[in-house]
Parts: C-alpha cells; sequence; structure tokens
C-alpha cells in the first residue's frame, strides 16, 4: 500500500469519503489513508491520528516522501484528543475492533458536534458500532461487507440524523447483522455468519453435555435463538 493504492478495505473506506472534506483517520497507522485521499483530490486537509510512537513516525515518514506536510497534520495522542473543534468534518476509524472503536468515539463525544461524517471500520464486532451509534443519535446510512485475504470486513457510515431510520421490528437482529448488509446478503456476509453458525452449534453442544445448571441451560437457550434467528436470515 502507499499514497496510490490501498488495500481493499481501505479503498472501500475512501469511497465514502465526500468531495472536499476534511477527515482525521484515527489509528492512521502509515497515513496512507489520508495521503491517497489527498493524491486523489478528494479532501483538503487530513489529520493522522496515532497514539504509539512506531506508527506515529511511520506517518510522519509517509507524509514527508510526499511532501504533504501543508496539508497532513501528524498529531500523536489517544483517540479523538488529537482534534481540535472544528478542524475537520469527517473521521475515519479503521483496523480496530468495534468495541475500541466505540469507545474511542465514547470518550470523544465532545469532538462529534461538528462532524458531518463516521466511516468506521471494524474488523469484529460491528454490532457494538451499530448500538453506539443508534445510542447517540447518528443515523446509520450505509454499510458493505466485503472479503480481502481470507477475511471479512465490514464499513460502516453514519451521519447526523435519526438513529432509528435503518431499523424495524427485528431491531435486535439487524444491529447484529447490519440492516443494509442483511437485505443484500452477499457471499461475504454468507461467509462470515455461517462460520458464527458453525461456532455457535459447537458452544451448544459443549452446553448439552455440561451439567445442566438453570446458568447452562439459559446460555444455551440463547445461543440456540441467535442461531434460528440468523438461519432464518440466511435462508430468505
Amino acid at each position: 500500500m502507499n499514497e496510490l493504492q490501498l488495500s481493499k478495505r481501505l479503498e472501500c473506506v475512501a469511497n465514502y469519503v465526500k468531495e472536499g472534506s476534511k477527515v482525521a483517520d484515527i489509528g492512521s497507522d502509515h497515513a496512507y489513508l489520508p495521503s491517497f485521499l489527498y493524491h486523489q483530490g478528494k479532501i483538503t486537509f487530513a489529520i493522522a491520528g496515532e497514539v504509539n510512537q512506531g506508527p506515529y513516525e511511520s506517518a510522519m515518514n509517509q507524509v514527508r516522501k510526499c511532501r504533504y506536510e501543508d496539508v497532513i497534520s501528524v498529531r500523536r495522542g489517544d483517540g479523538l484528543t488529537v482534534i481540535e473543534n472544528g478542524e475537520v468534518d469527517t473521521i475515519t476509524i479503521a483496523g480496530m475492533g468495534g468495541a475500541l472503536i466505540a469507545q474511542i468515539l465514547e470518550s470523544g463525544k465532545s469532538k462529534l458536534s461538528g462532524m458531518t461524517r463516521l466511516i468506521l471500520q471494524p474488523n469484529v464486532m460491528a454490532d457494538k458500532v451499530r448500538i453506539w451509534l443508534k445510542n447517540n443519535d447518528w443515523e446509520l446510512t450505509a454499510e458493505e461487507i466485503l472479503e480481502e485475504d481470507g477475511k471479512v470486513y465490514e464499513v460502516l457510515v453514519a451521519e447526523q440524523g435519526n438513529p432509528d431510520a435503518p431499523y424495524s421490528e427485528s431491531e435486535a437482529v439487524e444491529l447484529l447483522l447490519g440492516p443494509f448488509l442483511m437485505k443484500e446478503k452477499n457471499a461475504a456476509f454468507q461467509k462470515k455468519w455461517r462460520s458464527e453458525i458453525d461456532s455457535w452449534k459447537r458452544i451448544v453442544a459443549q452446553f448439552s453435555e455440561a451439567k445442566q445448571t438453570d446458568e447452562v441451560k439459559q446460555k444455551k437457550q440463547e445461543f440456540q435463538t441467535l442461531i434460528q434467528d440468523v438461519e432464518e436470515v440466511l435462508s430468505t
């Protein structure tokens, strides 16, 4: 990867950045995403935020190599602390777990008032991100799921709006699977959730062999319900 070519998952993130945006890329690593976006003419300014020294130095080296120091500000800090109010209108966070992304957004809530778009790519637990967005008045407006190098990734896009808009009476399942993704049910979606179902069935089998306490019975029932709900989505 470099400023000319991104990985498939980061290219998907880049596709959702609006023309003329000012972007803060949190956990920017080598600053490839903001460098690519500026090279493509999509953004006018970017912050590349990194909490760890090694990735911070890698980002600095990338920005210097491209001579983008005037338009990409590389900053070391935790989460959204690298942003000053009013500097950017879009936040990208890619390549982390969903729980960590939700934690970063929660800790940096004071920095979100002027944002128009969040583009988030959790590696796992995307439902944690959806739940945070819904509970904090961000409307999920688009989702993509894709496979790259044998791994499945989800990209979630949110804007300030009606947090209930994408959901129906099946909200619990939609938060888990993704309301847009479960309508399309592409190959990556099928692969991810069939694999999850296989894991859950193994857990149910273990519960069946365990001493049947009330707690074990309850957990077993929860997984059986989960399997039934997801299998129903995959089969329709």
